[in-house]
């Protein structure tokens, strides 16, 4: 085991506080049991920083740690798109989509699919959503998380991948499904700190070692010097990983849909707007969450970059021995997805390794307890409540039923996460394989909610249609960088639901058509200082790194 007595001492340390801190959060309070808005809602108290704070805990995972790092070896600095674009989508989504939530008291996002459409509709996406978060958002992060956990402490031959699921699952499961969401959000608050410090730490530590001579910004500067190619956000024709990130297209075509519909639409990140005391509370927590955005590409990103130029080693560059071996996978390819967890392994010292560690399980026990609160909100509210239980079912019924959804498909997800298999880049991935149905999604709400004509049957023709028309777009007869594919199934599936919507209904407006006025859209000066201080910083940093 690569962990000394006292990086074990820390990281004991950090289980115990977390799950002390979620149980303490969660413990009656005057003697009442929780009911179905403490437990899912956390009783609508959030403030702002905690609801910034839990944004980011919830997004930043072995997904981002693990894969964007492994991105960032093989692609540089323009999988960083992700993260500024995301910034922007906050600010967005603040402003256009949360007064609308918030306004009409959702508990899940299928839930304003049932207000606006039908409930059929609610049910069909219901459902998808409850598979994805099991098969596919659950699974990826135990299985990365495993990786990562076999790589830092252990041979990084595969043999510890396995109980470190299990490990993560438990810690995930001992105070989330007892809390909900109230012991999720404000243990993030603890964890996104840990994280964030962690991450920065990992960072200047892994720099001083880039060059024999050391120095941080010494590294630093040989970083810039000898990966150039590196660090630009926007990649040409004929950069490899061009399909990866399509060039100027990212800034204007399919990134946004992977964001909006990511940040907009997606349960367990926005559940913690939906949480907050009031929408003015709610949107300064988005704001908050958009700045720390902009500082992650430095946790996440970079480090992967690093691992690239100790990788390559050109001149002036520390020579690690045995690196090319710990890279090569046995097909001959190379092992990206290694880079972040190997930094850690080879360069942090001791007590410090204890702090990482914790900071990168942090990372991916609050995204297992997001991803698991959602799950068990949507299929209670959604699925059990309507279809299942009594009409007078009790508000300790529906906690007891959220509770053991939860641990049910969490057990699923710990099966299935280890048989995944070694996939190179991991969040391309998974952005890849989400996009065959988001766009669809996306289109839908987008029009539900901005376009009053939409009927119910267009939106049910539209979502069914997008796959299909995504699934002709991946087809290798047309060609096309995904997320080119996502923008023109997005625009196609508009186009259809506009089609169906004229063609099959006399109305001028839908009945459920939502009405907006300018004053749903009004707000603070606080939040537009804010939204303006943001934007010029990230047109500032694409000027930098084009």
């Amino acid at each position: 085991m690569n962990l000394s007595f006292v990086d074990i001492l820390i990281f004991v340390g950090y289980i115990l506080l977390i799950v002390g801190m979620g149980l303490f959060v969660s413990r009656k309070k005057d003697g009442k049991e929780k009911d179905s808005s403490d437990y899912f809602l956390a009783s609508k108290s959030l403030p702002w920083w905690a609801i910034g704070a839990s944004l980011i805990a919830a997004n930043i995972s072995a997904e981002q740690f693990i894969g964007m790092s492994g991105s960032g070896f093989a692609i540089g600095l323009a999988i960083a798109s992700y993260e500024w674009m995301a910034a922007i989508t906050l600010i967005i989504v603040a402003k256009f989509f949360l007064p609308i939530f918030i306004e009409k008291k959702l508990y899940t996002i299928p839930e304003f699919i049932e207000q606006r459409f039908s409930t059929n509709l609610k049910t069909i996406l219901a459902v998808f959503w409850v598979a994805l978060f099991i098969f596919v958002n659950l699974t990826s992060v135990l299985f990365l998380g495993g990786k990562a956990l076999d790589t830092i402490i252990g041979t990084g031959d595969g043999t510890l991948i396995i109980p470190a699921i299990v490990v993560l699952a438990v810690i995930a499961a001992a105070y989330s499904l007892y809390g909900g969401l109230s012991a999720v959000a404000w243990t993030d608050v603890v964890q996104v700190v840990l994280l964030v410090v962690g991450g920065l730490l990992t960072t200047i530590i892994a720099l001083d070692y880039v060059t024999p001579a050391g120095g941080v910004f010494a590294g630093l500067s040989h970083v810039y010097n000898v990966a150039g190619d590196k660090f630009h956000m926007i990649l040409s024709r004929d950069n490899p990983e061009y399909f990866n990130l399509p060039g100027i297209a990212v800034l204007i075509g399919g990134m946004w849909v992977a964001n909006v519909y990511y940040w907009g639409f997606n349960q367990y990140i926005i559940q913690r707007a939906l949480a907050a005391k009031s929408l003015k509370e709610a949107q300064r927590g988005l704001a908050f969450a958009a700045f720390m955005k902009v500082i992650i590409p430095l946790i996440v990103v970079i480090p992967g970059i690093i691992v690239f130029v100790l990788f390559t080693q050109p001149e002036g560059t520390t020579i690690i021995p045995g690196i090319k071996e710990m890279f090569t996978s046995a097909s001959g390819g190379i092992n990206y997805d290694k880079a972040y967890p190997w930094l850690i392994a080879q360069f942090i010292p001791v007590g410090v390794k204890g702090l990482v560690v914790a900071a990168l399980t942090a990372a991916i026990v609050s995204s297992l307890a997001s991803m698991l609160n959602s799950t068990s909100t949507i299929f209670t509210m959604d699925i059990y409540k309507p279809y299942l239980a009594k009409k007078d079912v009790s508000e300790q019924k529906l906690v007891s039923v959220g509770r053991i959804t939860a641990a049910v498909a969490l057990v699923i997800a710990m099966f299935i996460a280890p048989v995944m298999g070694n996939i190179p880049q991991m969040f391309q991935y998974i952005q890849e394989y989400t996009g065959l149905v988001s766009p669809g999604i996306l289109g839908v709400f987008l029009m539900g909610i901005f376009w009053k004509k939409t009927t119910n049957k267009s939106a049910i023709i539209g979502v069914i249609s997008s796959i299909v028309v995504a699934l002709l777009l991946k087809s290798s007869i047309v060609d096309l960088p995904f997320l080119d594919q996502m923008f023109y199934t997005l625009i196609i599936t508009i186009v259809i639901i506009m089609g169906v919507s004229l063609t099959t209904s006399d109305l001028v407006e839908d009945p459920k058509g939502i009405d907006l006025t300018a004053k749903i859209f009004r707000t603070d000066s606080v939040f537009n200082i804010a939204a303006y201080i943001l934007l010029i910083i990230l047109a500032i940093l694409y000027t930098i790194f084009w």
